[in-house]
């Protein structure tokens, strides 16, 4: 009889039904993801596992025990300094065009050094920061290197995680074979691979943030902001209320910040980064991705304790963004 493979623990630990089936404990998550980013899963297992695990949704300690094995794998330079702000950037856009680059931008001409990391084409007819920030003349770093020297000279670095992290890229890739998102869509958003003291990540449903706050809690985070952003990205939506969880400086928050624009805006046919050029350059162009602009550095800034509340952080925000560099772009 063949020996039981040692993944099985964990699938049958998810997978005895209602009353016999658990969650896994923070070392039993930990220790699971470890085999699979080390390749030691067999690929009908990982599938197994992760469906089991999207049925029952996954617990605040296996989230953090698998970013723990996550954050365990990636090998960082020694001479890499720790980014300022940690901005995951997974969705891509579809219905509007990705005004959030605009805010790390303006927040990287402020001094503040932002690390953004994400993917591109796990879903068809989206623009994704990668693919945006390339058609502007912003460089994608292939590696620890060119990010170190990206934030060292211009405060501002994107990099794929699948340069620093191949595995999270798989598992995420997963999506269209089967069919629906998995964890690695949370665990993507909540890596912070440089140890940043802020960081910034959206959620596509309400009730994923409060788990992702606890989450952040369990692993140590000093400050952290998650928001149901538009599209899936870090991007306040200005015709909508907004509720952001928080942690400041390890104490979880709660607080609705209200609309900045009264009405719907319509959706846009093509998210492109025309408009973004055009913005950027001049700020009565679009007065709604200006309000997506100033509402997501608002958030940001009060993240980042730049700020004390609502109020003085959209005062902060215009601040900033009247400050940036209009040539960068």
């Amino acid at each position: 009889m063949p020996a039981q493979h040692p993944f099985a623990q964990y699938i049958r630990i998810l997978g005895r039904g209602k009353k016999g089936s658990r969650s896994l404990s923070f070392e039993e998550a930990r220790e699971a993801m470890t085999m699979i980013v080390s390749g030691e899963v067999e690929p009908m297992q990982l599938g197994a596992f992760l469906m089991l695990l999207r049925v029952k949704e996954e617990s605040p300690g296996e989230l953090a025990g698998f970013v723990t094995a996550i954050r365990n794998s990636i090998e960082l330079p020694d001479t890499l300094r720790p980014a300022d702000l940690d901005w995951s950037s997974y969705a891509g856009k579809r219905q509007h065009h990705p005004w959030y680059l605009l805010a790390a931008l303006a927040l990287a001409d402020n001094g503040t050094r932002v690390y953004m990391h994400g993917t591109s084409g796990h879903t068809e007819g989206r623009l994704y920061s990668e693919d945006a920030l390339s058609e502007i003349n912003i460089p994608i770093c292939r590696d620890w290197d060119q990010a170190g020297c990206e934030l060292s000279k211009n405060n501002f670095a994107y990099m794929p995680v699948a340069a620093f992290c191949p595995p999270m890229e798989q598992l995420l890739q997963l999506k269209p074979v089967l069919g629906l998102r998995s964890v690695a869509n949370s665990l993507a958003r909540l890596l912070n691979p440089t140890g940043a003291g802020t960081s910034l990540s959206s959620i596509f449903h309400p009730r994923y943030g409060e788990a992702q706050q606890q989450t952040l809690a369990i692993l140590g985070q000093p400050n952290a902001g998650i928001f149901k952003g538009e599209g899936g990205e870090v991007e306040r939506k200005p015709d909508a209320n907004c509720e952001l969880l928080e942690i400041n400086d390890g104490t979880p928050l709660r607080q609705t910040w209200p609309r900045l624009l009264q009405g719907r805006a319509e959706k846009t046919a093509t998210p492109d980064t025309r408009a973004l050029l055009d913005l950027w350059r001049d700020d009565t162009v679009d007065d709604y991705g200006r309000q997506a602009v100033l509402g997501t550095l608002a958030i940001a800034l009060k993240v980042l304790t730049v700020a004390e509340d609502m109020t003085d952080a959209l005062k902060c925000a215009e601040v900033v963004w009247e400050s940036r560099n209009r040539s960068r772009l």
